[in-house]
């Protein structure tokens, strides 16, 4: 019998959440009933997609759990042990024949093992395998996982059998099920996808006639000056500014200063919803650059010649999506290597020599240049991963009916 309830989780991060959308689509297409337990703040983009909605949040404060962890993902660990009883409970009311959890939703993997049920995991980032992302936290003076934190690893260890159980839990939670992929097979070395076994290529791309909603509103006339030959895009992102505010307020003041000394130029930086202050607000905006809280990140690309970005995961798709080339600006995590995949492919360039280096204005202006002089190169090089997204998208009926051919064992 097919499955006939799939309870979706997110933790409260946008990026993570839209990951899911063509899942949550996908598999409410097929008849399943989609229910998303995830922040409110989702509300109406979970409806938009297909899912029924459930404020996990409110219920379960992630606040309760623990407050202090950091990096702030530690705090999903804690999460999990501190609610499972609860969500276990209420598994069992609901009755779900399979769970769906981003890779942070540190939850879900602990909810289909105490059901018995498949659970699949939605894999976080490019190229995250455990033992790289481990590696890359252990040692790090910034992480600072709370006393929370510890406690819940030790519950998750000795009482929920998660025998590799850490502050960094919400890296490892691959599923024996299944292990559904953001980016096309090509973004993976054969020997980087092993790590991900069993694995199925998704894409992470949620185009409008998938989900509907906001991404069709045009974008304003103020956005892009008319006439403008050379119109950037700059965005880090959401998560970029909770951890490296002041390393983003410097690259982007040099685009800044480099964009209102060149004709003919437009850029547009995007906060990703974050509050800046006055101050620093007032070092990026120029009369040719402005900046927004937040944009329609979708109709912005199609106006876009060049794109300033992180290499979030979401975003790097989405621009091949639209033929945009990139220049990197790569802070931490999986962005470095999936900036290098990138510029390895031709479709970016970078601004630094190094994550979150130093930027002038004229390293600014070098990369545009480089752009402008390699865009043959780089239109043939989009138009090549263009094809691999939309060949990944052609497939995804085939990864759900996989997902529901799933059985318990």
């Amino acid at each position: 019998m097919r499955p006939r309830i799939a309870a979706v989780f997110c933790m409260p991060e946008r990026g993570h959440l839209q990951r899911l959308l063509p899942l949550i689509a996908g598999l409410a297409r097929a008849g399943v009933s989609v229910v998303v337990f995830t922040a409110a703040e989702f509300t109406s983009i979970v409806g938009r997609a297909g899912g029924r909605f459930v404020d996990l949040f409110t219920r379960y404060p992630l606040e309760a759990a623990d407050a202090t962890s950091r990096p702030v993902p530690c705090r999903y660990v804690s999460f999990a042990a501190h609610y499972a009883d609860a969500l276990i409970d209420e598994m069992r009311v609901l009755r779900p024949s399979l769970i769906v959890y981003d890779t942070f939703a540190v939850i879900g993997p602990l909810l289909g093992r105490a059901l018995g049920i498949p659970y699949i995991n939605a894999c976080a980032g490019h190229n995250m395998s455990p033992a790289r992302a481990v590696r890359s936290l252990e040692g790090d003076p910034r992480v600072l996982p709370s006393d929370q934190c510890r406690r819940a690893v030790d519950v998750l260890r000795d009482r929920w059998g998660v025998t590799d159980a850490s502050p960094f839990s919400y890296f490892t939670g691959l599923s024996p099920y299944l292990n559904v992929y953001g980016e096309p097979p090509a973004f993976l070395r054969p020997e980087e996808a092993e790590a991900f076994q069993p694995i199925a290529f998704f894409g992470s791309v949620a185009p409008p006639d998938l989900i509907g909603g906001e991404s069709r509103r045009p974008v304003p006339s103020s956005l892009w000056r008319n006439g403008a030959r050379l119109r950037v895009y700059a965005s880090f992102g959401s998560v970029v500014w909770r951890y490296f505010e002041a390393a983003a307020v410097r690259a982007l003041a040099s685009l800044s200063d480099a964009i209102a000394r060149t004709d003919s130029a437009r850029a547009v930086i995007s906060l990703g919803g974050h509050r800046l202050g006055a101050d620093a607000r007032a070092r990026l905006e120029r009369h040719n650059v402005q900046v927004a809280d937040y944009v329609d990140q979708w109709a912005i690309l199609r106006g876009a010649t060049v794109c300033v970005t992180h290499q979030g995961l979401n975003s790097t798709h989405e621009m091949i999506y639209h033929r945009v080339p990139m220049i990197s600006y790569p802070f931490f995590a999986d962005q470095p290597a999936l900036a290098a995949r990138c510029q390895e492919f031709g479709l970016a360039v970078p601004l630094a020599g190094m994550p979150r280096g130093p930027v002038a204005a004229h390293d600014v202006r070098a990369a545009l240049g480089r752009v402008r002089d390699e865009s043959a190169r780089m239109a043939a090089g989009l138009d090549r991963a263009r094809a691999w997204e939309l060949e990944t998208m052609a497939g995804r009926q085939a990864v759900i009916e996989q997902m529901l051919s799933l059985r318990p064992g």
